[in-house]
């Protein structure tokens, strides 16, 4: 569970941080557009009350309630689905990376009212509208590290006994 602690800590501090280097220190709040690598990689202000692609994002605090506490939910079923079973360590950093960015947009939304995104990518002729953070990256990354690392508890196959031999 110490891989679990560490990389779910690590997680929520290293989206904090970035938002407030991003989004306080070098004023993209105020700036609203910062270009690092066009168009790979810009800095764009954006404030998200709903989930991936402003989904369900009204702006009502019924729903940002809602988001709070089903990301807590969602968080402690992960905590306890990975207790209950022996977990290889990597599915125990997947689960803290999950864990810790989603406790990351919990914080900015109990902080702020709403998740602050600051990460845009676009390429190849395609100008994506979308902002997202590190938080993100961490959620999508550690589920889809549990999908290939978790232990899902089930026994291999046991062998199909030869009929010729009963």
């Amino acid at each position: 569970m110490r891989a679990l602690s560490l990389s779910a800590l690590a997680a929520f501090l290293i989206d904090q941080i970035s938002k407030y280097v991003v989004i306080h220190m070098w004023e993209l709040a105020r700036v609203r557009s910062i270009d690092v690598l066009p168009p790979l990689l810009n800095f764009r202000y954006g404030e998200n009350r709903g989930i991936n692609f402003g989904l369900f994002g009204d702006g009502s605090e019924a729903s940002r309630w809602f988001l709070i506490v089903l990301a807590v939910a969602i968080c402690i079923g992960v905590v306890v689905w990975i207790r209950r079973s022996a977990q290889p360590r990597l599915a125990l950093i997947c689960a803290g990376l999950l864990v810790g960015g989603a406790l990351a947009n919990v914080f900015d939304r109990l902080l702020y009212g709403y998740v602050l995104d600051f990460l845009n990518m676009s390429c190849c002729g395609i100008n994506n509208p979308f902002v997202f953070n590190i938080a993100d990256i961490f959620i999508f990354a550690g589920a889809i590290g549990l999908i290939f690392f978790a232990d899902d508890g089930k026994d291999a196959a046991a062998p199909v006994p030869d009929k010729k031999r009963q």
